[in-house]
């Protein structure tokens, strides 16, 4: 079945709470060194590209200032569309150091698995990347001499953190600052079928019969260097798998490498066509009888079960050395169902990052 259709016309784009926060300290620091408010802030998002944000108040002395702007999520708002996301900056002692935390309304870390340390605040790695690589564009003089510090908040983060996923994942006490491209794309489903479809035909037109399906930006960079196809064979099929490989029977494809990292595998092997977050959880359950079936030790099977996320499992297997196996089989029961849904009409190759791109899981087995 088709996914449902959508509005007709072009859906806007938006921008994170990542890029909100970065915003703030570049303008914040921009106050400092010029004593005067900002209006608008040029923000560099991580493939430098650039961004402009408004910004909607800014206070300032000698060394701090304080600027705040508004999350616009575009056409895919979620509970933080409109939030006021607050920056402050402030010129400390440590020379050439850029401390960045969180304040109110920004989460607290309580549990492992997220990529983040037990009791940091919940401000994801590519956000902090981004404030300080826009603060290190303007800042040069200020950290020859001091250090400068950002403290992240969120006035109404505490009561929109219900709201979100975050209570699940042991993060108390507000949201998150998240964001990997800086801009949020619009979640249109007729409009990324489309597109699917159009990738496909594309690579069928060039003679091609081979595409790399991947879950996004990221797992396509890491596929790209380990799978030697022209560029209009990678496809990304963000959470849509069980309709791109349809497609792909339907269009004629003989083999389609599929690729991506613990998450989204897991949710295809556990028979989830449409992977996105906002619809479908991982089941531990079903990855502690992988573990079960890698025949290991009855602790560590009661871990995963007890994991809070597949990328916690992920560190789990690995912290212990038992991945051998374990991660290949994964893949083979994503095999399994793609292969179904797509009446096991063409080859598919089963690849399985870790957040470093290296290959941790495959099947068939090469």
């Amino acid at each position: 079945m088709e996914p449902e259709s959508k509005p007709k016309g072009k859906m806007r784009t938006g921008y994170t709470t990542g890029t909100c926060a970065t915003a703030g300290a570049k303008a914040g620091v921009l106050a400092i060194l010029n004593q005067e408010k900002m209006g608008f802030i040029d923000v560099t998002l991580p493939k430098k590209s650039k961004i402009q944000i408004r910004i909607e108040g800014c206070m300032f002395g000698k060394d701090y200032a304080s600027c705040f702007v508004v999350k616009d999520g575009g056409d895919d708002p979620d509970v933080t569309h409109g939030a006021e996301i607050h920056t402050s900056v402030s010129i400390t002692d440590n020379a050439g150091k850029i401390e960045i935390d969180g304040g109110e309304g920004v989460g607290r870390v309580t549990k492992p698995g997220l990529g983040l340390e037990v009791g940091s605040a919940a401000i994801n790695p590519t956000p902090k990347k981004m404030i300080t690589e826009n603060i290190l564009e303007i800042a040069q003089d200020i950290l020859e001499k001091n250090g400068i510090k950002v403290l992240v908040s969120v006035p109404k983060g505490r009561e929109l953190a219900p709201k979100t996923d975050n209570p699940r994942l042991g993060i108390l006490g507000g949201i998150s600052i998240l964001g990997t491209s800086g801009i949020v794309m619009p979640y249109s489903t007729a409009s990324f079928a489309a597109s699917i479809r159009q990738s496909i035909d594309v690579t069928v037109a060039m003679g091609n019969d081979t595409v790399v399906l991947t879950t996004g930006g990221r797992s396509e960079d890491f596929a790209r260097k380990i799978v030697d196809l022209p560029d209009h064979c990678f496809v990304q099929m963000g959470d849509f798998s069980g309709y791109t490989v349809q497609q792909c029977a339907k269009k004629g494809i003989r083999k389609a490498y599929v690729a991506g990292f613990i998450g989204k595998l897991t949710k295809m092997g556990m028979g989830v066509k449409q992977t996105h977050v906002k619809g479908s959880k991982v089941d531990m359950e079903f990855l502690a009888e992988v573990a079960q079936r890698c025949d290991m030790p009855d602790d560590t099977v009661s871990e995963i079960r007890k994991a809070n996320t597949a990328r916690h499992v992920y560190e789990i297997v690995s912290d212990k050395n038992a991945g051998s196996g374990y991660f290949d089989l994964v893949c083979s029961k994503v095999y399994d169902q793609l292969r179904k849904h797509s009446e096991e009409k063409f080859d598919i190759d089963v690849i399985m990052f870790d957040f470093d791109g290296n290959t941790i899981g495959r099947f068939p087995k090469q």
